[in-house]
């Protein structure tokens, strides 16, 4: 079974939607078996991380943004601006689809992790999240 989605971003960063992605998948009273999400966007990806201390997402933004810097004299697509060469690259380094297994009727996340939407262009938008459950 397949359901879509919309989450509306604002800005770049993390953006947790756990409580979202459970609110969709209890929609359908599912058993077991694999819960798998898919971001049908190049420039804003899906991830897994701790979801406790606010610190872990502000350091993995920062470094992120460390690592692919706007304005790259390398970059050549730059038409719709400095922040859509290095949200191309930050989502294939991170991911555009996740798989979650689930037991009666929960997704087995741990204790501390929670699924984000990493927005990587400056003024988001609505991104689309395809679940399906299997």
């Amino acid at each position: 079974m397949v359901i879509r989605f919309n989450i509306k971003t604002s800005s770049q960063g993390l953006l947790n939607i756990t409580r979202e992605v459970n609110k969709q998948f209890k929609t359908q009273q599912p058993t077991e078996g694999l819960c798998t999400l898919f971001i049908r966007h190049t420039s804003a990806s899906l991830i897994i991380q701790e979801n406790a201390d606010p610190s872990a997402k502000r350091d993995l933004e920062v470094w992120l943004n460390q690592l692919v810097k706007e304005n790259d004299p390398l970059y050549t697509h730059t038409f719709e601006g400095p922040d859509d060469m290095p949200a191309h690259i930050k989502s294939i380094l991170t991911a555009t689809s996740l798989s979650i297994p689930y037991s009666q009727g929960e997704l087995a996340l741990g204790t501390w992790q929670g699924i984000y939407l990493w927005e990587h262009r400056h003024h988001g938008g609505f991104r689309e999240i395809v679940m399906h459950m299997g």
